[in-house]
């Protein structure tokens, strides 16, 4: 027999999808999408008020926290409005993530990118032509490339959606000029609905996205940012290979993301995650483009696997099992910490962020953005968003108060799963320590960084200790009541506050800040309360926070083991990352309610009708086979 041609293996591909015949065999309501198609019975936060304004005819923009649900938020107009509806996305790995699952929930989908072959694209012209597709995806570079606006015209289109939107942004932390040009959606379909969508946009950012993206008139959907199913855990770098090793020790078997800074640091952490067992691949701009591929591709569809990446890795991953992503270095700016901690626990699940910071990131991070082509007021920009980010990390109050706090979002209580949160107080009385600190700094010359400050206050034997001749100054070994990651601390501490100011043209050498406390701490005539980490041989394991888990019972342990065994067998068979045939999350809902039928089955969330007639009978028998094995401890001696 002949190879099929490209049109017999499209044809192929759709045909085994149960799909609406026509626009008019489409549920009638939002509600019945929602639970026909997608499988949910409810919908959560704003999302009915944002999708019924959008069936409507509005154009919004959407801010919602990653894991939220903001596709739906524009996926069920296009199945609820007459036309294809267009979505514009940054990254080839979301739009495939997207139109499998699109396809799997029996919506016809597809996309249009660089990796196309030029069949693939034909078709897919072919099918919006004849009115075949409910959704198309398309990067701005393919929607703004040679003709496609004008051939767009020609169809009926149910709405545009702008996702990440805040790549529009100048102001924002993923810019991407392509962007700047979709204002050309407003002037040329002014009648189209549009919705632009980001999880991740302080005030300054969404004014730049409503005014770039000509949404003025639009209406501003603001979800809350919270992620309270993510834990937020930050150490002080210590030994930063051990402690990313210890980290990980609790999460083997689990996906996960590790962030770091460099190439090199990338490279050099991979080997150490190899050497320990972990099942890790390295992702950073200097691979080749099929080795960085085939990392994407592996962390998509297995389980297990831990990326050590630059910030290259992340934008658009829609991997919703991510149980953790943890942070070696500091990252640019708080914006851009949320977002990539924001790429764990996409399924509602218990995830952790976790992130060591020391003393030498800041000054590194104040020269990339001294250095950078910039101009001057974005480059003030860029030195507020990583004050902030110290702010964060030298916090003495919830965290996630914090963070929500530069979000534009007030938290009124305490979050109780941040590492400030559960672990045992530390604030102290500093008062002492602090003028002892800044006495060093004066005795000094103000010449020198915290890690030669703290020398000289432990009363260190260095070199460069004696080529200065500090060991004869009198702060000389005064400060052995803290450990040197305590000191280390507080100096982080007090630049934050502005006691003091880090020279970035002198190696971060510390000086005096403008703060009006300067001269009454010296006379000891005010205190400060500062908060410090427990000393060094206390840290291994802090009391309070101990490994999440799904928190479920060994013998359900088991059967969920199995029905991921017959996911990934359906996966592997269709070529599909795993998650894209049902999330964590509702395995763990079918473990926990063990439905008995195809009609107890449909009411889990996540199992459409499309996912019921497909997999429904076989994910029962796994589940009954599971149970019956011996292991039901429901099941009566």
């Amino acid at each position: 027999m002949g190879a099929a041609s490209g049109d017999e293996v499209w044809q192929g591909l759709i045909s085994d999808i149960p799909i609406p015949g026509s626009v008019a065999a489409r549920p009638a309501s939002p509600q019945q999408v929602l639970a026909e198609i997608f499988g949910y019975g409810a919908f959560r936060g704003p999302q009915q008020e944002i999708v019924e304004h959008v069936v409507a005819g509005g154009s919004a923009l959407v801010l919602m926290p990653t894991g939220g649900g903001k596709s739906l938020c524009y996926q069920i107009p296009a199945l609820c409005r007459t036309g294809t509806a267009v979505v514009i996305s940054p990254l080839i790995a979301l739009m495939q993530d997207q139109v499998e699952g699109l396809r799997q929930a029996g919506v016809r989908a597809a996309s249009l990118h660089s990796g196309c072959s030029s069949e693939e694209t034909a078709n897919t012209w072919r099918m919006l032509r004849a009115g075949q597709l409910d959704l198309v995806y398309l990067s701005p570079e393919r929607l703004l490339a040679r003709d496609t606006i004008e051939r767009l015209a020609a169809l009926s289109l149910a709405l545009f959606a702008i996702d990440e939107a805040h790549c529009v942004s100048q102001w924002g932390h993923d810019f991407r000029p392509e962007y700047l040009q979709l204002s050309v959606l407003a002037q040329r379909f002014p009648a189209v609905p549009r919705i632009a969508l980001t999880a991740t946009a302080d005030p300054r950012t969404r004014d730049e996205i409503r005014a770039r993206l000509q949404l003025e008139q639009g209406r501003v959907f603001l979800a809350s940012f919270d992620r309270p199913n993510i834990r937020y855990l930050l150490r002080e770098k210590d030994d930063t290979r051990r402690q990313l090793l210890e980290f990980l020790e609790d999460h083997r078997g689990a996906s996960g993301i590790v962030y770091a800074r460099s190439r090199r640091r990338v490279d050099g952490f991979c080997r150490d995650l190899q050497a320990a067992g972990y099942d890790a691949v390295a992702y950073h701009a200097g691979l080749d483009g099929a080795v960085r591929s085939a990392a994407l591709e592996r962390f998509r569809r297995d389980s297990g696997v831990v990326v050590v990446a630059t910030i290259a890795f992340g934008m658009g991953i829609d991997k919703p099992d991510v149980r953790f992503v943890a942070h070696v270095d500091l990252p640019k700016s708080l914006e851009a910490y949320y977002q990539e901690t924001g790429r764990a626990g996409r399924d509602g699940l218990p995830a952790l962020a976790w992130m060591v910071h020391g003393a030498n990131d800041v000054p590194q991070l104040r020269r990339f953005i001294d250095d950078s082509d910039a101009e001057q007021q974005q480059k003030l920009v860029e030195h507020g968003k990583l004050n902030a980010l110290i702010g964060f990390t030298e916090a003495s109050c919830c965290r996630r108060q914090v963070l929500l706090r530069h979000l534009g979002e007030v938290m009124a209580k305490p979050c109780g799963n941040c590492d400030i949160c559960l672990e045992p107080d530390t604030a102290v009385d500093a008062t002492e320590p602090v003028r002892k600190a800044l006495s060093a700094v004066f005795r000094t010359g103000s010449r020198f960084g915290a890690a030669h400050l703290v020398d000289v206050l432990l009363g260190a034997d260095t070199a460069r200790i004696r080529e200065f001749g500090h060991q004869q100054l009198s702060v000389y070994g005064i400060g052995k009541e803290l450990d040197r990651g305590q000191w280390r601390s507080l100096f982080r501490q007090l630049v934050s506050q502005g006691l003091l100011q880090a020279d970035s043209e002198r190696y971060a050498a510390l000086g005096f800040g403008e703060d009006t406390r300067l001269k009454p701490l010296l006379r000891g005539d005010t205190q400060i309360v500062l908060r410090l980490p427990p000393v060094k041989r206390e840290r291994l394991r802090q009391p309070g926070v101990r490994p999440i888990s799904l928190e479920l019972a060994p013998a359900a342990e088991l059967v969920l083991l199995a029905l991921k065994d017959w996911r990934r067998e359906q996966a592997r068979q269709q070529g599909v990352p795993p998650y894209v045939v049902f999330h964590d999350r509702t395995l763990v809902e079918v473990v926990g309610r063990r439905p008995r039928s195809l009609e107890e089955l449909a009411r889990i969330g996540g199992v459409g009708q499309s996912k019921l007639d497909r997999y429904g009978i076989a994910l029962l028998a796994v589940l009954e086979a599971g149970f019956n094995l011996g292991i039901d401890e429901r099941k009566p001696e």
